[in-house]
């Protein structure tokens, strides 16, 4: 099916439509969580169900609604990020690079609804971000990180940044991978024309517990399975 840029902006009209308010209800000290979450439901919804996106779920029985995670996930397409909040739900923040920050009205209703920007370009801004995700989920918010820093050309992993790995053996909350496959179909990398009907498919893999990776080579070890989880989905 070709691309749609009416699709397109159609999905970024809905982005603006909850980024408006946020920024409103922040100004007015009005701002919560519990509408943060379901501004970020409905919309993760409304963009599923206007891309016509078939979504098929493995592994929900890997998931305590209880229990915080990091949430670590392969990236293939700009649209993993409603997928990902439309399957996993409840209380759910990312890190993203710092550039989608500055977007006017959008970056800043991301700032205040507790999203968490990084700058890969300067280590001191990310390791603050790092910082800034721990304190994230010590209050309870599932955090989700892209170890790959980048959307995928091709659907093929691509090497994974360490950051993340670090800040789940300082956090000691357990990772939950995530592998997605079929959001290309919906827009890959570099187009901007959104295609509808792609079959998606989520697998949540079993959390890791992360008692075992306290040692010296501890963050390669974890690293190592983390990207065999991931990548046995693909």
């Amino acid at each position: 099916m070709p691309g749609s840029l009416t699709l397109s902006l159609h999905n970024a009209y809905e982005t603006l439509a909850i980024s408006v308010p946020t920024v409103v209800d922040a100004a007015r000290g009005r701002l919560t969580r519990e509408a943060c979450d379901e501004r970020l439901r409905s919309w993760a919804r409304k963009i599923v169900e206007h891309n016509d996106m078939r979504i098929e779920v493995h592994g929900r029985e890997n998931v305590d609604p209880a229990t915080t995670y990091l949430v670590m996930s392969n990236h293939q397409s700009h649209y993993d990020v409603p997928v990902l909040f439309h399957v996993l739900g409840g209380t759910l923040r990312m890190v993203a690079k710092v550039e989608l920050f500055r977007f006017p009205v959008f970056g800043r209703a991301m700032l205040e609804a507790g999203f968490i920007p990084i700058d890969r370009k300067s280590r001191e801004k990310a390791m603050e971000s790092l910082r800034e995700a721990k304190e994230h989920m010590k209050a309870g918010v599932n955090v989700w990180i892209a170890p790959e820093g980048t959307r995928s050309p091709d659907g093929r992993l691509l090497p994974f940044k360490k950051g993340g790995f670090h800040l789940a053996l300082d956090v000691g909350v357990p990772i939950l991978p995530v592998t997605l496959q079929g959001t290309r179909r919906a827009l890959p990398r570099g187009e901007s024309r959104s295609r509808r009907g792609a079959q998606v498919r989520v697998t949540l893999h079993p959390p890791i517990a992360l008692a075992s990776y306290q040692t010296p080579a501890g963050v390669d070890a974890l690293m190592t399975d983390v990207r065999a989880r991931i990548e046995s989905a693909l």
